[in-house]
């Protein structure tokens, strides 16, 4: 059995001066206020995400006006996963260290100064530096959320915290597909980076007035004693925790989980014209009625399991069953690239994204739920570290598998075997509570 929220996850620390940028405490999380820092956290993700999709849409302008080669392209979209991947642990590590007001605000104005910068970019190298730069600036965005929800809002209550800013994602990418080619064809790509990566900045200022007003009452002073006492803690100490069962458990399932994530995210609008025949008009509605889809179900998901909890049921027990529940029909991929009537094939697909969407909040809240607060910002880098090994793997093992079989069948019954296995880390792996 888990310890309660009242109960002590590790012995008392030694006292030391209180890090004022990591505001915890139980009157944050017994304050109506919260739900302004649970806005904050979506309009965060939202922008993020946009600014993310901002070269997407922004390619077939670039590529036509100044000569590049879709190869070209293709490197500058990779560029930032490059540094993204790779920088999710140590941006973990870093909110744990300096608290999540001062960590999510430098990584928000770096990322976005990148962002702005990129329509000016001249040079092949240039750009995709400003990609790289873009990845490192938003690897602190999911440790430095989930690490926000873990010590500001009562455990009852992190499923649908986390629901409000995964729905972010999905917001953020609709946004910037739906607006960006208007602004660029009224205005152009360099005004339309410029005003994508500027005009979100103003973000930060609710961001930090929201956090001083804290402190002013005096949150930090109530800070729990497990997140200060891991304001020392190194890098490498953060590294190793990967070795603890539980937390190999949350690396490997969530690689799952992403892995099938970006086959739909890569190649279903190329699926559905390549291997089902529909006309770009039908590619474009049923390629984004799955995804309205589970953003509905990801919140509602974030809702029930929260509920359960309140009426007694283990956190734990809870959370992992959803994620199993949802990446079992999530399956249903399988069935989806092997049946013969194109429109069942959409209705599987929109099934399986449904159950992503059932495991999608649990993910995260089960990782705050194992782990004690002073290391959910680095297990939770950890997380999602093993999400975007599964996203660089999975579209090009995808587009290789298509090419030399002529189908997309056995690709997707490979993402099925994948679920499987996620299943199987979260069920069998994490069983231990993570005291770092």
């Amino acid at each position: 059995m888990l310890p309660g929220p009242g109960s002590k996850a590790l012995p008392p620390a030694e006292p030391r001066e209180p890090v004022p940028s990591f505001p915890s405490s139980p009157s944050l999380k017994d304050s109506p206020q919260r739900w302004w820092l649970a806005a904050l956290l979506t309009l965060g993700m939202v922008l993020c995400y946009a600014q993310r999709g901002t070269l997407s849409v922004a390619a077939p302008f670039m590529m036509k006006e100044r000569n590049l080669s879709p190869a070209s392209m293709g490197i500058l979209l990779s560029a930032f996963f490059w540094s993204y991947s790779f920088m999710q642990v140590p941006a973990g590590w870093l909110v744990d260290r300096v608290g999540v007001k001062r960590a999510y605000a430098a990584g928000f104005a770096f990322w976005s100064l990148a962002a702005s910068a990129t329509g000016f970019a001249r040079r092949l190298a240039e750009l995709a530096a400003l990609r790289v730069a873009l990845g490192v600036g938003q690897a602190v965005a999911f440790p430095a959320s989930a690490s926000t929800v873990a010590h500001s809002f009562p455990d009852r209550q992190r499923g649908v915290v986390t629901a409000f800013y995964l729905s972010g994602v999905r917001v953020g990418q609709a946004l910037v597909g739906g607006v960006g080619a208007i602004v660029i064809a009224a205005y152009g790509y360099e005004r339309f980076f410029l005003a994508s990566g500027l005009l979100p900045m103003l973000w930060l200022v609710p961001w930090m007035l929201f956090w001083a007003t804290w402190e002013r009452r005096g949150v930090s002073r109530g800070q729990d004693p497990a997140a200060s006492a891991k304001q020392g803690a190194s890098f490498a100490d953060s590294l190793a925790l990967l070795r603890h069962r539980s937390v190999l458990g949350i690396f490997l399932g969530f690689f799952a989980f992403d892995y099938a994530w970006f086959v739909y995210v890569n190649w279903l609008p190329s699926y559905l014209v390549l291997e089902r025949r529909f006309t770009p008009a039908e590619m474009g509605f049923y390629s984004s009625v799955p995804y309205v889809a589970m953003s509905l179900v990801i919140l509602l998901s974030g809702l029930l399991s929260d509920g359960l909890i309140r009426r007694g049921y283990a956190e734990t027990t809870v959370r992992k069953g959803l994620i199993s529940a949802g990446l079992l029909v999530a399956c249903l991929i399988v069935p989806a690239g092997l049946v013969e009537d194109r429109v069942l094939a959409v209705w599987l697909m929109t099934a399986s994204l449904c159950g992503l969407g059932i495991a999608a909040p649990n993910t995260w809240t089960l990782t705050q739920a194992v782990c004690a607060k002073s290391i959910v910002g680095a297990v939770s880098g950890i997380q999602n570290f093993g999400g975007n090994v599964g996203g660089i793997i999975a579209p090009a093992l995808t587009g290789y598998i298509a090419e030399r079989t002529h189908s997309f069948a056995l690709a997707l019954s490979i993402t099925g075997a994948v679920l499987v296995a996620g299943v199987l880390s979260y069920v069998l792996l994490i069983s231990k509570r993570i005291d770092g």
